[in-house]
């Protein structure tokens, strides 16, 4: 009989569980709207490193705004890619990445892009020869995680 108990109440140990981790990653939310680069946006020559630390975690349901000018005199063409891979990132390897907003698709309120999907984003721009890029500029990468029901900032202070 205690086995039987036993068996009981670890089959509802395991349906509790399962649940709460469904919860979790179908947690909807709304999600935030950020625009990427802060008040200065999409600029070439800039390196996105600490803006991507700053407004991390994304998470899923969160839309980046991608906001530039269009090119002129004064500003350099822009646009803003996202390519398929780590390796394509890394490397700024353009052949298959798919264009997400082309050099006069960031004026005005910009556009946008939801990331919608537990998966890393490579976002980058090709410009000048893509030597922004390979100086580790003007390119970022966004991995949204699924909202849970409770939301911890964690301080880390040595």
């Amino acid at each position: 009989m205690k086995e039987m108990d036993s068996d009981i109440v670890n089959r509802r140990a395991v349906v509790v569980f399962v649940v709460v981790i469904a919860c979790a990653i179908a947690g909807s939310s709304e999600g935030r709207s950020i625009l990427v680069g802060g008040s200065q946006g999409w600029r070439a020559g800039t390196n996105y490193t600490q803006w991507t630390i700053q407004n991390t975690p994304f998470h899923i349901n969160d839309t980046l705004v991608f906001k530039y000018p269009a090119p002129n005199n004064t500003t350099a063409a822009q646009s803003v890619y996202e390519v398929t891979n780590m390796w394509c990132y890394t490397t700024c390897e353009f052949r298959g990445a798919k264009l997400l907003g082309n050099t006069h698709e960031g004026g005005g309120e910009g556009f946008k892009v939801k990331l919608n999907e537990w998966r890393p984003y490579y976002f980058a721009s090709p410009e000048n020869g893509a030597s922004d890029c390979i100086a580790g500029l003007t390119k970022f990468i966004a991995i949204p995680t699924p909202y849970t029901s409770h939301h911890h900032t964690t301080t880390f202070n040595p």
